[in-house]
C-alpha cells in the first residue's frame, strides 16, 4: 500500500493571519485561492513586493495595530479603533497620544507586570516542590 501525502492547505484568512497582514488589502488572487504550507513558507522567507508593502505601510490588522500601539485588542476597541489602520494612522495616534491610549498603555504595562510576578511566583513554588521532593 502506497501512501501519498496531500499538500496541507489553508484558507486565505488563516494565511493572512499567519503573515500578519489585513486580508482585505491582499491581492485578489490571494483572497480567492487557497494557500499551501509550502506557499506560506515561501511568502514568509521571500515576501513578494505586495507583502513587503503591506507589512511596511498597512493597512494592518487589529492585532498588529494593538502591538504597534502597545495596547491590547480590547483596549483598541475601548478606544474606538475597530478598523485596520495604516502605519501613517498609527504614527499619528502615537504622536497625538490621546487620553484613551495613555490609559490603555498603562493598563497593558500593569498586565505585563502582573504576568511576570505570577510567572516568578510559580517558578519559586516549583523550585520549593523540587526541593521538598528530593
Amino acid at each position: 500500500m502506497t501512501s501519498h501525502q496531500t499538500a496541507q492547505t489553508m484558507k486565505p484568512a488563516t494565511a493572512a493571519k499567519k503573515l500578519g497582514v489585513y486580508l482585505e488589502a491582499t491581492p485578489a488572487d490571494f483572497q480567492e485561492g487557497v494557500v499551501s504550507r509550502t506557499e506560506l513558507n515561501a511568502l514568509q522567507t521571500e515576501p513578494p513586493e505586495w507583502l513587503q508593502e503591506l507589512r511596511r505601510n498597512g493597512p494592518h490588522p487589529r492585532p498588529v495595530v494593538a502591538s504597534k500601539l502597545g495596547v491590547s485588542i480590547a483596549g483598541l476597541a475601548r478606544g474606538g479603533v475597530t478598523e485596520a489602520l495604516t502605519t501613517e494612522q498609527i504614527d499619528a495616534l502615537k504622536s497625538d497620544n490621546p487620553e484613551w491610549l495613555q490609559k490603555e498603555r498603562a493598563t497593558q504595562a500593569e498586565v505585563r507586570k502582573e504576568a511576570v510576578r505570577i510567572k516568578e511566583k510559580n517558578a519559586e513554588r516549583a523550585a520549593q516542590e523540587r526541593k521538598q521532593g528530593s
